[in-house]
């Protein structure tokens, strides 16, 4: 993108945010009428109209491409703002919930109450959000108390992510018939995401993006460093702790329903970032619908490129990711990254 795009994005956050919505529903469009077995526009049209329920394209339509494409959309939108705010109030633009240990402290979570307690549509949700608001408070407090650097508090998430993968793996080894299919949980996927399983997770995301977009002026100002915020009588700590909750309970529901996808969380807030000179409100709300846009776009590609096979989303996100993630750090070393 050159200079001269990149300083009219600067100028109209709000055009900028217009065109991702309309990116993101084309998107969604493409995702439920690609797959195996393709659907037209017409065919969804004509099931929006008649409602004919024993039409092939009415089931595909209706019980696998509309939950899949829903869910692409709430947990890459829930993700991205996740990471935005981990971001902001970390000052590090290397915090993202995959990175510091927040999706993997859900997945724990997640684990034992799927090991131990009976099967409820609250239960998996509430336990995702307390796994990932235990990996925020276990890397923070470890990062506060030793003083730690961007690239350490990094390393302190990694820490903490390969400990909640091993409580994961421990609960597998006991629990082998409650846990079947986790190995598709931990790479992360749409493929058996159902209406049922994703409202309860839905409702939580929406209330946190709403809590989310709501605290976007204090966000603005706890960016300008907790003295200056404070003298400004912003209540530093307990906004800061309410915004980590807030990115806890985003990430904790979409690992809840999508498993522990990876990266989305820092790459659309890094992409949004670079594209736009505006903080608060209108950059959570692109930073939301880039990674819906991203998430949806990547599982599009994975059911698409070896069709009739199918990828996990988790596999294209970590091959675009990963390298990503290896730029940003080679940029963070020579002092380049933007905060």
């Amino acid at each position: 993108m050159n200079s001269l795009q990149t300083s009219c994005i600067h100028k109209h956050p709000a055009g900028f945010c217009l065109l991702l919505a309309l990116l993101t529903l084309l998107a969604a469009l493409a995702g439920i009428c690609a797959g195996a077995v393709p659907v037209s526009l017409r065919d969804i049209l004509n099931v929006l109209a008649s409602g004919q329920a024993q039409t092939a394209a009415y089931r595909i339509i209706l019980y696998s491409r509309l939950p899949r494409v829903a869910a692409g959309l709430l947990a890459g939108a829930a993700l991205a703002v996740s990471g935005t705010l981990l971001q902001s109030v970390l000052a590090n633009p290397l915090a993202s919930p995959g990175v510091i240990g927040v999706n993997a402290g859900a997945g724990l979570l997640v684990a034992l109450s799927c090991a131990v307690l009976p099967a409820s549509a609250w239960t998996v949700p509430l336990a995702a959000f307390l796994g990932a608001a235990l990996g925020v408070l276990i890397v923070l407090g470890v990062s506060e108390a030793v003083g730690a650097s961007k690239i350490s508090l990094v390393l302190t998430g990694v820490a903490v992510s390969n400990i909640f993968s091993a409580g994961i793996d421990a609960a597998v080894t006991f629990f082998p018939d409650a846990l079947n299919g986790y190995s598709d949980f931990r790479i992360g996927g749409f493929s058996g995401v159902t209406a049922v399983r994703l409202l309860p997770a839905a409702w939580v995301i929406a209330a946190g993006l709403l809590a989310a977009f709501s605290l976007a002026q204090q966000l603005d100002v706890l960016a300008l460093g907790s003295e200056t915020a404070q003298s400004l009588g912003l209540p530093v700590r307990r906004t800061r702790l309410l915004l980590l909750f807030i990115a806890a309970a985003l990430a904790g529901a979409a690992v809840s329903f999508s498993g522990l996808l990876g990266f989305v969380g820092l790459l659309a807030p890094q992409i949004v970032r670079r594209l736009m000179n505006s903080g608060g409100l209108a950059q959570l709300l692109a930073s939301a619908l880039g990674g819906a846009l991203l998430l949806v776009l990547c599982d599009l590609l994975a059911r698409t490129l070896f069709r009739p096979y199918e990828l996990p989303v988790g596999v294209v996100l970590s091959l675009v990711g990963g390298p990503f993630f290896i730029w940003l750090l080679v940029q963070q070393r020579g002092g380049r990254t933007h905060a």
